[in-house]
């Protein structure tokens, strides 16, 4: 009789918490992995969406052909709070099945394009993540440095073409839900009041 009651009391528990739970705190399924690491040489906290896919179906670019686009963002904060970004490291990663095709240095000027308008951003740079002894060159990694506001523009956009000088890709649906999801755990002040 015992198990019986717990057995009932269990479902009800289950049935009754269930039921509140709301859609905006159930996870978003977007493919990309969030991860969060102190770094204590830097003394910062650093959340970062690790590197997804945008588009391999080829650049609209008339040089590169069978090339994939792929983003890697971080959010840095310093110390080990998630209330104050201190900038964001965006990351654009071109791989080629056969060759890379490199932006020369007057091609890796970043524009995004959003809803509502157009966001010249700066020159990227060069990331050099070769191991030693080996030789890749099918991947061209570029970076720069945005500030937070500019992310949360693009993060809460609609839609967002990415460009690195002739090369351009457009975000996709999940590609956004996974930018947005990063800066849903920044920590605001009305989140940090509930």
């Amino acid at each position: 009789m015992k198990k019986i009651l717990l057995v009932f009391g269990c479902v009800a528990v289950l049935l009754f918490t269930s039921a509140g739970v709301k859609p905006q705190d159930q996870p978003v399924k977007h493919g990309g992995k969030i991860e969060a690491k102190y770094d204590g040489v830097n003394y910062e906290t650093i959340m970062r969406l690790q590197k997804m896919k945008v588009s391999c179906d080829g650049l609209k670019d008339k040089f590169v052909k069978d090339a994939c686009v792929s983003i890697e963002v971080s959010l840095h904060f310093p110390g080990t709070q998630l209330n104050y970004v201190k900038y964001v490291m965006l990351q654009v990663v071109f791989e080629n099945k056969d060759w890379v095709h490199l932006h020369p240095p007057d091609q890796r000027d970043l524009v995004v394009v959003t809803d509502t308008e157009t966001l010249k951003l700066g020159t990227m740079a060069p990331v050099f993540k070769n191991q030693a002894g080996t030789w890749d060159t099918k991947v061209e990694t570029l970076e720069l440095k945005i500030p937070y506001a500019t992310f949360k523009k693009i993060a809460l956009s609609q839609t967002a073409n990415i460009q690195v000088g002739r090369s351009q890709a457009s975000l996709r649906e999940k590609n956004l839900l996974a930018l947005r999801d990063l800066n849903s755990r920044v920590i605001t002040t009305s989140a940090a009041a509930k």
